[in-house]
């Protein structure tokens, strides 16, 4: 099999990157398009974006109904559910510390489920890896937890969201593995704004306030995140196992605290840095794999 370090290096820096600062995007447009409009939004304009790459280079489709369908059912639980549970967590109250906490299990749910479904093998420093991860991110968010402000619909959103992103991102891996990406995002793009569209009408009534914060945040969230980012989740799925790869998800919210201190003078406290320590201490461990000693020669 042929080595994919040096690239998925760079991969690995614009996904935590990216996806770290995307939770400052979407607060930033949430003031001028409520979630299920924003996302609407996010998607059309994705779907749109991709079309001209589908009809120059002309990428393979799915080669049959049933690949098709794979395809729209790992898109519609990794874009429309997932993104429509957390952003409608943040719009009925809940905190972001909660949410970023709640979406941290993720890779503690993918390990679970690839041990057990997926015949993935985790040695004990992985596994201790991804409860550090876990710990860390508490520590990391634990200033911006607010109990008082969870409600049940909240807390059954975000729950939702996790569930489907876990789901959608392992039926991506198993099912999807051969699929064009191109084509594969305008198809996943597409699907999901159709589901969202009428949502946004029918429970928000699509309100949109055109203002500058809301265009560069939406060209943020679709180019660099929707198309970008989760293609490159997907590609590192299929170069490495799943819970090494899921388990770069705990260093998001150190790129958002980073972002944060930088662009709103938000000084981390020691708490912070301390989870900023160990959430980096238990990647390093979940990522952790021995190389094989070098074949002697006879």
């Amino acid at each position: 099999m042929p080595s994919h370090r040096p690239f998925d290096t760079l991969l690995v820096w614009y996904f935590v990157l990216t996806w770290g600062a995307g939770y400052l995007a979407v607060k930033a447009a949430l003031p001028y398009a409520p979630p299920f409009t924003l996302l609407a939004l996010r998607f059309t304009v994705g779907a749109l974006l991709m079309l001209p790459v589908l009809l120059i280079t002309r990428p393979a489709m799915p080669a049959s109904p049933g690949a098709l369908l794979h395809v729209v059912a790992a898109g519609v639980m990794v874009h429309a559910l997932n993104l429509g549970g957390s952003h409608y967590a943040q719009y009925l109250g809940m905190s972001a510390g909660i949410s970023a906490l709640t979406l941290s299990l993720q890779p503690l749910l993918t390990a679970m489920i690839s041990v057990r479904w997926m015949h993935e093998r985790l040695t004990r420093l992985q596994w201790l890896g991804v409860v550090l991860g876990f710990a860390g991110v508490t520590l990391i968010v634990w200033h911006k937890i607010n109990v008082r402000e969870l409600s049940a619909g909240a807390l059954f959103a975000v729950s939702f969201a996790l569930v489907c992103i876990t789901l959608g991102t392992l039926y991506q891996r198993r099912f999807c593995a051969g699929i064009d990406l191109r084509s594969g995002a305008v198809i996943q793009l597409g699907v999901s704004a159709a589901i969202m569209i009428p949502l946004a009408f029918a429970i928000e009534g699509a309100p949109v306030t055109p203002s500058w914060p809301l265009f560069w945040s939406l060209a943020y969230l679709v180019v660099l995140n929707s198309i970008l980012a989760t293609n490159v989740l997907h590609t590192l799925m299929r170069h490495g196992e799943a819970t090494r790869v899921t388990s770069l998800l705990y260093l998001t919210p150190i790129v958002a605290v980073a972002l944060e201190a930088g662009m709103f003078h938000v000084v981390p406290n020691a708490i912070t840095v301390s989870g900023i320590l160990v959430t980096c201490a238990g990647v390093g461990l979940a990522a952790w794999r021995r190389r094989d000693p070098p074949a002697t020669e006879i």
